[in-house]
């Protein structure tokens, strides 16, 4: 078997190497090919996962190339960890929302936008080298905003793909641990959008414990309001447990605020974090994961990723949370939106699992945010300004038709996207 690491520069990678080396058995990997397009970084990054392979004593052939249709040829899998631009421009974009009294976030709001303007394209291209190289591979996308990045490659992309993210998994081990349970003994009834979502029901060993849950969350967030996504009151109102980037929807003031006596930037924070994980890999005397990698955020990253791989090589039939075509599951939306609901997992891909109805207190916010996806995927196909700022006025974190031209502007003048 053959797994395409494309983004491989990424100081992420050795999580997921981490995670190839423990579960062989699971997902029997032969050859990895690491493909980035900076040379430098994939070389690090590159000879420290071929220390840990020869430090586990596991065989695995690790491949390095700088062009993807190298890397792609003959993949079983190719999982997909892009970031257009860098760190740098993930700042600038954070820093120009800012300077506008919006949030500044990479995943929602003007930057998330700003992200996926600029990444659905070379994803798109990375589908059609798949379509030419390795036509019945699976895509894994890990790319923010996975839900957007996800939705483009499903309308545009003609490939096989299941879009990831471990907020899932962390809100799941996350009510296990607060119900004192092993995680693999709790199922959630979960809806929404990636990075918009609500646990509904939780259920343990098919015991529904939803208002023991609900009562912890709330304990929590009262003991720890500023870093909570809801109000203790909000919480008890929507009987549902908010995932964490519903801070920014549900506390945008707080959020400003938080961000605003901050001392740097979270990707000012992640580019310091990036240097010191560099310095390490490099170190011939390291062959296995730092403990420094924990600061960089995406735990869980590879339980996720071998977890839907290791379902469609193994056709287990296992669920999980996913980001794809809902394909008629969920009321209210085309089929063909994706949603992050839980699916079955087999060798044929992920089937969603029916949900139904939507209560109306998240219905609209849902709605909301599709249309400013799709809009966003509209701009980025046919790189039209005008679709890109009704996207902008659709995101209910900008809105406001003057700031959100101001903003485009200022993106395109930069360069950072291109729109016409």
């Amino acid at each position: 078997m053959k797994l395409t690491l494309v983004g491989a520069g990424s100081t992420y990678t050795p999580e997921l190497v981490d995670g190839l080396i423990r579960r062989r058995q699971d997902l029997p990997v032969e050859t990895l090919s690491l493909m980035d397009i900076d040379k430098e970084r994939l070389t690090t990054v590159g000879s420290f996962v071929k220390r840990m392979v020869d430090a586990s004593g596991e065989s695995l052939n690790i491949e390095m190339h700088t062009q993807s249709c190298d890397a792609i040829v003959g993949a079983d899998f190719v999982v997909t960890q892009i970031r257009v631009g860098g760190q740098l421009w993930r700042d600038l974009d954070c820093k120009l929302a800012m300077e506008h009294g919006l949030i500044g976030q990479e995943t929602t709001g003007f930057a998330g936008f700003a992200k996926a303007i600029r990444t659905i394209p070379p994803i798109l291209e990375i589908c059609k080298t798949m379509r030419e190289a390795a036509p019945d591979a699976w895509l894994i996308n890990f790319t923010n905003p996975s839900g957007i990045i996800t939705e483009a490659i499903a309308r545009h992309g003609r490939v096989r793909a299941i879009g990831l993210c471990n907020v899932p998994i962390n809100m799941k081990l996350e009510a296990a641990r607060a119900l004192g349970v092993p995680a693999n003994e709790i199922s959630l009834d979960y809806i929404g959008l990636n990075h918009l979502s609500w646990i509904r029901k939780v259920h343990w060993l098919g015991k529904d414990v939803t208002d023991q849950a609900l009562t912890i969350a709330a304990s929590s967030m009262q003991k720890n309001i500023s870093g909570t996504p809801a109000t203790p009151k909000l919480a008890e109102a929507l009987s549902m447990v908010p995932s964490p980037y519903l801070k920014y929807f549900y506390r945008p003031d707080a959020s400003i605020a938080e961000q605003k006596s901050s001392p740097k930037t979270r990707a000012e924070e992640v580019m310091e974090i990036e240097a010191e994980l560099m310095r390490i890999y490099k170190d011939p005397a390291v062959v296995s994961k730092p403990p420094a990698l924990a600061k960089r955020g995406g735990a869980h990253y590879s339980t996720v990723s071998i977890d839907i791989m290791s379902s469609v090589y193994n056709d287990s039939g296992k669920v999980e949370i996913v980001d794809i075509p809902h394909a008629g599951a969920v009321d209210g939306f085309p089929a063909s939106s994706v949603m992050e609901i839980p699916a079955v997992i087999d060798a044929t891909g992920a089937h969603p699992i029916h949900i139904g109805s939507i209560e109306p207190e998240i219905r609209g916010l849902m709605h909301q945010v599709k249309a400013y996806e799709e809009l966003t995927i509209e701009a980025a196909v046919t790189h039209s300004y005008n679709r890109a700022l009704l996207a902008l006025i659709n995101n209910p974190l900008v809105q406001d038709a003057g700031k959100a031209e101001r903003l485009l502007d200022a993106l395109v003048e930069s360069k950072r996207a291109s729109l016409r």
